[in-house]
């Protein structure tokens, strides 16, 4: 059966860490510390989230595997401790997904979404409380979450306790209010309030995204990839014709980004400029 692949699976792997972690093991492997695999985990999971988005399922396959390991690894260690096993790990969290899952698992009813969500977070107060733990609403967010993940999550998570705009024309006449105050500073000098404006401004426009189902996260990293496809594009095209890239006017390059972006079914966009192309679907 596939569970008893995927256990045999597991087990394989961990024998592979213990022999590792052994005292005849590997230097490197014993030497580390939970700590210490903190920012390879963090790396690989960045990997793991690249391939799904690129939907590339032999990438995702790997990058699975790696995660895999490294929390195999760091589960190990704590066992080694005697502090916990992943078997408490994973008993811990489905108890906890029962238990936050009560439309599924108790017979609950909820009238849409927005009500499943506010009960998960009342469920999740309610066990902190229990736990002793500090009871504010981002009380849980991770410090370390890169800042537009942040942003998606703040908002998500203010919207859940009803602290949010009531409909998405108020959103967007927020960003058009930050846009106009970003506008009065950054025709001055003040380094400092350009910073705080221009900051605000992405704070409403990551709630915006997340209005109509988009994490500004995912959206800038596909502006990003698709920035760099097209920059290379152009690269090649300028090769291919003897052409010195970087010595080419601004309007040259132009011309190039414009061919690049036809390849691949997109407009080219009216009085765009090589200055912000990355803007442009």
């Amino acid at each position: 059966m596939k569970d008893d692949r995927s256990s045999c699976a597991l087990a394989a792997l961990s024998e592979v860490i213990g022999r590792l972690t052994a005292p005849d093991g590997c230097p490197w492997d014993r030497a580390q510390t939970p700590e210490s695999m903190a920012e390879y985990l963090i790396e690989e999971s960045h990997e793991l989230a690249a391939a799904l988005r690129a939907g590339d399922a032999a990438a995702v396959r790997e990058e699975l595997g790696d995660v895999a390991f490294l929390l195999l690894f760091v589960a190990g260690m704590y066992e080694k401790r005697g502090e916990f096993t992943l078997a408490d790990a994973l008993t811990e969290n489905r108890a906890k997904m029962v238990r936050r899952h009560p439309h599924v698992f108790a017979g609950e009813t909820f009238p849409d979404l927005d009500a499943q969500l506010a009960r998960w977070e009342a469920i999740k107060r309610a066990e902190h409380e229990a736990a002793g733990a500090p009871q504010g609403l981002f009380a849980s967010l991770p410090a370390s979450l890169p800042p537009l993940t942040k942003a998606y999550r703040i908002h998500s998570k203010a919207a859940r306790v009803g602290f949010t705009w009531p409909t998405d024309e108020e959103v967007e006449q927020q960003v058009e209010a930050e846009w106009l105050e970003w506008l009065d500073v950054a025709a001055g000098d003040d380094t400092a309030a350009q910073k705080h404006e221009l900051g605000d401004l992405i704070f409403s426009l990551v709630e915006l995204g997340r209005r109509k189902g988009i994490k500004a996260n995912d959206a800038l990293d596909a502006a990003d990839n698709r920035f760099l496809r097209r920059f290379a594009r152009m690269e090649e095209l300028a090769r291919e014709r003897g052409l010195d890239f970087a010595a080419l006017s601004l309007d040259e390059k132009d011309e190039l980004w414009n061919e690049a972006k036809a390849e691949e079914g997109a407009p080219a966009g009216a009085g765009e400029t090589a200055g912000t192309p990355g803007a442009e679907s």
